[in-house]
């Protein structure tokens, strides 16, 4: 069976294609493609409250190549979410229809809060150590998700309006830091030291920059000390002296100050990165749906 995962965040929208085989009675999960196009929806959306002309079509453009492609690897199942810049933008619906008319695909705009549960679906929680609490931090363009995790079980759940291309426009206030910063005091609290599990783009790059091993974490002063460097360089210098694409280069910083701020509230000196994204929550949730009704 194969499966694929449409995720249109307000930074970029990617493409996932997995194959799913039964191995000794459990599913594995084999990825095929992974296709990212850079639409930085958010840049319009979040200062113009709309989006523009050119990203209409390079959102209608980019759906028709995806669609394409499932066809190609004759994808079985399919799920197409937009996160927090459709969520806003005064004309995400109308784009979504001409989407449905030029390539068939129907993209459902999705919640803070159903971001958030999405990661859920990636069974996070199992096998993690019960000596532990866990707060998983993924952050987007447009929002940042919490989701805090003990005993197994998840505990607290919250989606802020604190993402890179709203923090890259100046559209994060004073306000929204302190909301973030008390709600953190309030809920992330534990009798069991606190780790941090994170995702999205910038974090993944920002771990494999660092050479750290897989399943070893990442320390709370390394990602102050990336800050400080990335800090003091331009975008043009951040792209030569790390090989970066200027998409990657301008946003990197500001969420490396998100992360430094949520485990500096949380009392956390380290993080873990495991390949998982909204897109593998997708596939998952599909697949577990797709076993219910069986």
């Amino acid at each position: 069976m194969k499966i694929a995962a449409i995720d249109i965040g307000s930074n970029a929208a990617r493409l996932l294609i997995n194959e799913v085989k039964i191995n000794n009675k459990k599913p594995e999960f084999i990825k095929l493609n992974l296709l990212r196009i850079p639409l930085r929806l958010g840049m319009d959306v979040f200062t113009i409250g709309k989006i523009g002309p050119e990203r209409e079509q390079m959102v209608i453009d980019s759906m028709k190549i995806f669609s394409d492609l499932m066809k190609i690897y004759k994808v079985d199942h399919y799920r197409a979410c937009a996160t927090s810049a459709m969520r806003d933008a005064a004309n995400g619906d109308e784009i979504i229809r001409q989407v449905q008319e030029a390539s068939g695909i129907n993209i459902e705009i999705i919640s803070g809060d159903e971001e958030a549960t999405l990661i859920y679906e990636n069974h996070v929680a199992e096998g993690l150590d019960k000596e532990f609490a866990y707060l998983y931090i993924d952050v987007g363009g447009g929002s940042t998700e919490l989701t805090f995790y003990e005993n197994g079980k998840m505990m607290y759940e919250r989606s802020f309006n604190i993402g890179t291309i709203r923090l890259l426009n100046n559209l994060v206030t004073i306000d929204n830091w302190k909301e973030m910063r008390e709600e953190i005091k309030q809920n992330i609290v534990s009798k069991k030291p606190i780790v941090a599990i994170g995702s999205g783009g910038n974090i993944n790059k920002v771990f494999s920059m660092s050479k750290t091993k897989d399943g070893k974490p990442m320390s709370l002063a390394h990602l102050k000390k990336v800050h400080k460097e990335f800090n003091e360089l331009s975008v043009e210098e951040r792209m030569t002296q790390y090989s970066l694409r200027e998409d990657r280069a301008d946003v990197l910083v500001h969420a490396l100050s998100i992360f430094n701020n949520v485990m500096a509230w949380s009392d956390i000196n380290k993080i873990f990165v495991p390949k998982i994204s909204v897109a593998d929550g997708l596939i998952q949730n599909i697949y577990s749906q797709l076993q219910h009704k069986k």
